[in-house]
């Protein structure tokens, strides 16, 4: 018979649901305590109503939200890209041709180079919160390449798998995109399909036009894989329409949006991903969560975590972020942190804590969830449960 568990003594509880405590998109349970059972979630309610438990872990008073989220990284290469952002910084600007200087080096490294660079990454999310994640391939950009890249994510604790042969186009076709764009839509497809469940393309000047990047989709939802779309994050353009169009679980960056685009994305069941870190790491312009939001659009927050155009892996410093410079309240960067980034990966086990959902669990050394944003930079993440087992 499974054991239970029961996390005591909770200040501050965030389920993600309305149903429970205080009614709020939150959830939020004061004096609170959790039941974990076979990974699950349980029970969720006020301490002096939980049911008995097999054992029980004092959460000394501090606050508990569900696991992060984290909807969009790319933690399939290898190398280092630290002068291009020391050149960046000292007044350079980002473009997307800096993707190819880790294609080379994602060509020439190891299978086990990868996975160390990623199961490395892992770790570091797992000590910041994040408990359910996604990631790309589209550093290898050939099928060969993109393909293993996929296997070595299969092999690893990656929640979600997403082929990016569209990442750009490499150097050996520079001077006949659609050709690439061919093998893209076919054989690379056909190579990484069974290793992933999502399909990408960055859609953007310097990268692949509108048609491209719907042959692309199109082929890879014909092969079983979910559309999502880089949209719209050096400049306006048709990202964010294709992604509606062509029903993608999310539209990422989102930071060039017309009236027409934002309309789009509050008619359908697409999610806003937004990606502050992006921002913060190439002096950009944020994305406007308040306009997104106040048409009624899902948002979802995620680091983006790259080599090449931001280089953290902390979801609590992109919500911080999010509330600084982006319009959004402790609450609303909180759900989209969580609750959001499982809408934008399908998934309604994660993202929440209430009966029947997986057990991801962190607690901040803090009485409530506000702190994320109020002690930016301050490591407030003390332990993290991910399906019921303690993780960091």
């Amino acid at each position: 018979m499974p054991q239970t568990t029961a996390l005591t003594n909770i200040a501050a509880l965030v389920t993600n649901d309305p149903a429970q405590g205080d009614g709020s998109p939150l959830g939020l349970i004061e004096n609170a305590a959790l039941i974990v059972e076979d990974g699950q979630v349980a029970w969720v309610g006020p301490t002096e109503k939980a049911p008995p438990a097999d054992t029980a872990h004092d959460a000394g008073g501090r606050a508990a939200i569900p696991g992060f989220v984290d909807s969009h990284s790319h933690l399939l290469y290898a190398g280092d890209r630290t002068q291009e952002f020391n050149a960046r910084m000292s007044g350079r600007p980002y473009t997307a041709g800096g993707i190819r200087t880790t294609v080379q080096a994602t060509r020439e490294a190891s299978d086990e180079a990868l996975a160390a660079t990623l199961n490395a990454h892992l770790r570091e999310m797992y000590a910041q919160g994040t408990t359910t994640l996604e990631t790309k391939s589209g550093y290898g950009l050939s099928p060969e390449h993109e393909a293993r890249a996929l296997r070595v994510a299969a092999l690893s604790d990656v929640d979600e798998v997403t082929y990016l042969g569209a990442h750009v186009v490499p150097p050996e076709y520079a001077h006949d995109p659609d050709a690439y764009t061919a093998l893209v839509a076919g054989p690379m497809l056909r190579e990484c399909a069974p290793h992933a469940r999502w399909v990408d393309v960055f859609c953007e000047e310097g990268a692949f036009d509108e048609e491209q990047c719907r042959t692309i989709l199109t082929a890879g939802r014909e092969a079983g894989l979910i559309p999502r779309v880089h949209a719209n994050q050096l400049s306006y353009g048709p990202g964010v329409r294709l992604a509606v169009e062509l029903d993608a679980a999310s539209a990422d960056h989102c930071t060039h949006l017309t009236n027409e685009d934002v309309d789009a994305l509050a008619q359908g069941s697409t999610v806003a991903t937004l990606l502050p870190g992006c921002e913060f790491s190439t002096r950009a312009v944020y994305p406007d969560a308040r306009r997104l939001l106040d048409a009624g659009v899902t948002v979802a927050l995620s680091t983006d975590c790259n080599p090449g155009s931001s280089y953290t892996s902390s979801m609590p410093f992109c919500l911080a972020i999010a509330v600084r410079e982006m319009n959004m309240t402790p609450d609303e960067a909180l759900w989209s942190a969580t609750a959001g980034g499982a809408r934008a990966l399908r998934r309604t086990d994660v993202g929440r804590l209430t009966p029947g959902c997986r057990a991801d669990v962190a607690l901040l050394d803090a009485p409530s969830h506000v702190h994320l944003s109020y002690r930016p930079g301050v490591p407030l993440v003390s332990e993290v449960w991910r399906e019921g087992a303690r993780v960091a």
